[in-house]
């Protein structure tokens, strides 16, 4: 199976949330920090509590790697063992890169996070230098690794330029189309291709129109909890719960600093917002 196929299966046996292990160092308990441990170290171990209380009830996890980068080496070193530990563990990792060059460092970007210390499954994309910096990926979309590319984002810039029109269409739907034919080349098992979308939650008000426009596209929804999308705003991005991916990263990894909440517990309160998270985007269904 390809990697497209693989995150339907898990949608389907657990639900469509992405956890976003977007961690810096103030993100941990106090107990983590006291710790006698290499910066890496520490950093993982809060990954891995985040991990192993949620895994069972998410798709995937999304690993944004400014994160680690602001942490120079060690950052490194915890991002590269965080993406190990979940694959071992038979899930499903998303490199959130936003990579878009062209040519030769295209070809390097691609080597470098669909292989070796870096390896994910999936990776994201910017497409705003045109489609010749997607084309140095796809000799590994051919053998199953996956892509999502940024068609339109979930922070309010996204005015700027995606949402800028001719009598037709927005920059951002043309973006869309152009990756959605793509995208038809690689269509798995499941019906959607292994070339996805960035739909951010926050501007949901022409989900539906966009869910029929790229009906096998697969999408990566941003913007939940923290940037304020609801279940309601994520509804119609998907099909009966499926067809895509929905994000949080600040709401679930700091759900232990809600008032009276016993920091040594982080990984408890972790699964209970995802659980919370879960009822509310399904429950919308109803």
């Amino acid at each position: 199976m390809n990697n497209v196929d693989k995150l339907f299966l898990k949608i389907k046996n657990s639900s469509p949330i992405c956890v976003g292990l977007d961690t810096a160092y103030e993100y941990l308990p106090s107990f983590i920090k006291d710790k006698q441990l290499d910066l890496s170290e520490k950093i993982f171990l809060f990954n891995k509590g985040i991990i192993d209380s949620t895994k069972d009830e998410v798709a995937c996890f999304k690993i944004q790697i400014a994160y680690y980068e602001a942490m120079g080496i060690e950052g490194l070193l915890a991002y590269s063992k965080t993406i190990k530990y979940i694959r071992e563990n038979d899930g499903l990792v998303i490199g959130d890169i936003k990579r878009g060059d062209i040519a030769q460092t295209a070809t390097m970007y691609a080597k470098a996070h669909f292989e070796g210390e870096f390896e994910v499954d999936f990776i994201t994309l910017s497409p705003y230098m045109g489609m010749d910096s997607i084309e140095p990926y796809l000799p590994y979309v051919e053998k199953g690794k996956g892509l999502f590319v940024l068609v339109r984002t979930s922070n309010n810039g996204a005015k700027d330029f995606q949402f800028v029109s001719d009598d037709n269409n927005t920059l951002y739907e043309i973006v869309g189309d152009k990756i959605n034919e793509l995208g038809k080349k690689y269509i798995g098992e499941c019906g959607y291709s292994c070339i996805g979308m960035v739909l951010g939650a926050t501007h949901s008000f022409e989900a539906l129109k966009l869910r029929k426009r790229w009906d096998d596209s697969f999408f990566l929804i941003p913007g939940y909890g923290a940037q304020g999308g609801k279940g309601e705003d994520i509804k119609n991005y998907l099909k009966s719960g499926e067809g895509g991916i929905v994000n949080s990263s600040r709401g679930i990894l700091l759900a232990f600093k809600k008032e009276n909440r016993n920091e040594m517990d982080f990984g408890k309160w972790a699964y209970e917002e995802c659980i919370n998270m879960k009822n509310d985007i399904l429950g919308a269904f109803r």
